[in-house]
C-alpha cells in the first residue's frame, strides 16, 4: 500500500495540478503572450521579458516558475511572432514548456486593431519520486523522465494605445502527464481566458489602469485576478491586486528607460494556506528594441 506521506504528495500535486494548472502570474498584463498567441508583435517593437516567480514561501514543494519570451512584428507585413519559455516546478514534478506564436493584426479603426493568433506547444515533463521520501516503495510509481506531449492553442485580442480585450485557449488538448495503473494523477486540463484593460489619463502624469483576468477551467472554481495600476510622470508604477477567494497582491514598477523596465509583486494568500507560508514574490525584467530606433512619447501599460 502506498504510504499517507506518498498519498499526502500525490494529492498535493493533483490539487495543484487542477487548481492551478497553467502557470500563474500577478503580473500577467506586461507579457500577456503566454496565454495569448495574438499578443505577440502586439507592441510595435521586439519585446524581450524574463520573469521568476516564487509561490508560497516556506512551504515544502510549493511551486517555482521561470519564464522568458521574445516577440516582435515581422517588418512590412501584419504578422507578430513569438518564442517563449515556461519551467515550472511544483514538488516532485517539473516541467518545462516551449510555445512558438503567430499573430495576425487587422487594423479595424484609426485607433483599434484586432489580433488572430496561434500557438504551438511542446512539453517535457519530468517526476522524480525520490523527492516524496515514502516509507514503502511502490513498484508501480516510476520516475518520468521528459515525457513529450504537443499541443496547439488560439486567441484574438483587440487593443488600441489604451485599451485592450482578449480572448484565448492556449491549449486545446487534454494530456495525461502521468498515468498509474490508469489512474489519471496528473492531467492538463483546457484553461480558457479572457483579459481586458483600460489606460485612463488623469492628467499629463498621472494614469490609472484597471484590469481584469478571467480563468476557467473544468475541475476548479473560476479564477478571477482584478487589479489596478497608477503611473506617475511615465517612469513609477504602483498598484494592487485581488485574486478571488485567493490573494491579494501589491505591485511596483519602474519604467528606468524608454527600453527597459523592472518590475516587482508580492502575493499574500486569503486562505487557509496563509498558516503555512510567507507569501509569493515575482519579479520581472523587460527590454524593447523599437523599429528604426524610434522611441515610444508615452510608455505603455500592456
Amino acid at each position: 500500500m502506498k504510504t499517507r506521506i506518498l498519498l499526502f504528495a500525490l494529492m498535493f500535486t493533483g490539487i495543484v495540478s487542477y487548481s492551478q494548472q497553467d502557470a500563474q502570474f500577478t503580473q500577467y498584463m506586461y507579457n500577456t503572450i503566454n496565454i495569448n498567441p495574438a499578443y505577440a508583435g502586439s507592441r510595435g517593437a521586439m519585446s524581450i521579458f524574463a520573469l521568476h516567480r516564487t509561490q508560497w514561501v516556506g512551504l515544502d514543494g510549493a511551486p517555482t516558475t521561470s519564464t522568458v519570451s521574445i516577440n516582435t512584428p515581422l517588418n512590412n507585413s501584419h504578422l507578430g511572432l513569438g518564442v517563449s519559455l515556461i519551467n515550472d516546478k511544483i514538488g516532485p514534478t517539473r516541467e518545462n514548456t516551449l510555445s512558438a506564436d503567430l499573430s495576425y493584426t487587422i487594423p479595424t479603426s484609426e485607433k483599434l486593431k484586432l489580433s488572430f493568433g496561434l500557438k504551438a506547444t511542446a512539453n517535457l515533463f519530468d517526476l522524480d519520486i525520490s523527492k516524496l521520501n515514502p516509507k514503502d516503495s511502490d513498484p508501480s510509481i516510476q520516475n518520468y523522465n521528459n515525457k513529450f506531449t504537443p499541443n496547439i492553442g488560439a486567441g484574438v485580442y483587440l487593443h488600441s494605445d489604451k485599451a485592450y480585450v482578449g480572448l484565448s485557449v492556449p491549449n486545446f488538448i487534454e494530456t495525461n502527464r502521468y498515468d498509474d495503473n490508469e489512474v489519471k494523477i496528473f492531467k492538463e486540463k483546457i484553461n480558457y481566458y479572457l483579459i481586458a484593460g483600460y489606460a485612463f489619463d488623469l492628467n499629463s502624469d498621472f494614469k490609472f489602469k484597471p484590469a481584469l483576468l478571467t480563468k476557467m477551467v473544468e475541475g476548479a472554481p473560476l479564477q478571477v485576478d482584478i487589479s489596478g495600476n497608477f503611473m506617475f510622470n511615465n517612469k513609477f508604477v504602483i498598484g494592487a491586486a485581488y485574486r478571488w477567494s485567493a490573494a491579494m497582491s501589491a505591485m511596483l514598477g519602474f519604467q528606468i528607460s524608454d527600453s527597459m523596465y523592472i518590475g516587482y509583486g508580492y502575493d499574500l494568500e486569503t486562505t487557509k494556506l496563509e498558516n503555512y507560508n510567507s507569501g509569493s514574490h515575482e519579479i520581472f525584467f523587460r527590454y524593447e528594441l523599437f523599429k528604426n530606433n524610434k522611441k515610444i512619447t508615452t510608455p505603455r501599460f500592456f
